[in-house]
């Protein structure tokens, strides 16, 4: 019996140990957030956008972490978003107030402001939908992806030399758009399940190292193209979704409606539905 005491013990620490660590990397993620803000306060706006660069990097450890050490928890989840309201949502906020914004006055402080609570709207969408919907596929904008499509804006203007644009009716415009992005029913791809990676491996991989190289080259420019294309990307991919779906009716229309029993069209939708579900 005490022998069954004693690794019961034992089980209990490693556990705690392990509960611990994807709880401590959601930590440095929400003391980065922090960090962001208080360089923005002080002026250091270029600091303060890769401290949310950082964050961002940090967010994306700890729920693979907690997955490979199967210490996933409810708590974990709703502290993971709480530091992720903090860092992507609080901390791009205020940067862009006083980094761009505030010449604008109520106008500048009301897209900051919009920003923030867009966020926490989609991070509470994201927590209700979790298990309902597509994995491939995130439903509006993320919110660290619209975090960091600020941030890179910060470094892009600092490579360009103008650290404080004050008066930019650009920012205050994508602000607003990102606010409307987040909380949208547009479809931005996860890279979560890409079948690319099965299908192609060696080609991928390529890819990405030459990616990473022409990053590496100009990382503030680079990175602030790359983030642009992700945010268009979204309602591209989804104009050109609605328009295949407009097209494919007048096509169907040509065909006589007889022609179509009953037995068809359910054959139709069960063989649709067989596809999507093992995805």
């Amino acid at each position: 019996m005490s022998f069954r005491r004693r690794r019961k013990k034992k089980d209990r620490r490693r556990f705690r140990g392990v509960y611990l660590l994807p709880n401590l990397i959601t930590s440095m993620s929400l003391f980065a957030g922090f960090y962001a803000i208080v360089a923005s306060m002080d002026g250091r706006f270029y600091a303060a956008a890769w401290a949310i660069l950082i964050s961002l990097i940090l967010d994306g450890l700890d729920g693979r972490i907690a997955r490979m050490t199967k210490s996933t928890s409810g708590f974990g989840v709703q502290y993971d978003s709480l530091a992720d309201l903090v860092a992507f949502g609080v901390a791009p906020g205020i940067m862009a107030y006083l980094w761009a914004l505030k010449d604008f006055k109520q106008f500048g402080w009301a897209a900051a402001f919009l920003f923030v609570v867009c966020g926490a709207l989609r991070l509470a969408r994201f927590n209700v939908q979790q298990g309902s919907f597509d994995p491939r596929y995130f439903i509006g904008l993320p919110i660290p992806a619209a975090a960091v499509m600020v941030a890179s804006s910060v470094a892009f203007y600092h490579e360009l030399g103008l650290m404080g644009p004050q008066g930019s009716k650009f920012i205050l415009g994508l602000m607003y758009v990102l606010s409307f992005l987040m909380v949208s029913n547009i479809k931005y791809i996860s890279f979560k399940k890409v079948e690319m990676f099965r299908r192609h491996p060696f080609h991928t991989l390529v890819g990405l190292v030459l990616i990473f190289v022409v990053v590496a080259t100009a990382p503030n420019i680079m990175g602030f193209l790359l983030m642009a294309a992700y945010v268009i990307s979204g309602p591209i991919s989804t104009f050109m979704y609605h328009r295949r779906e407009a097209l494919t009716p007048k096509g169907e229309v040509e065909t006589p409606p007889g022609k179509l029993t009953g037995s068809q069209g359910l054959d139709l939708g069960g063989g649709g539905e067989a596809q999507s579900r093992p995805e």
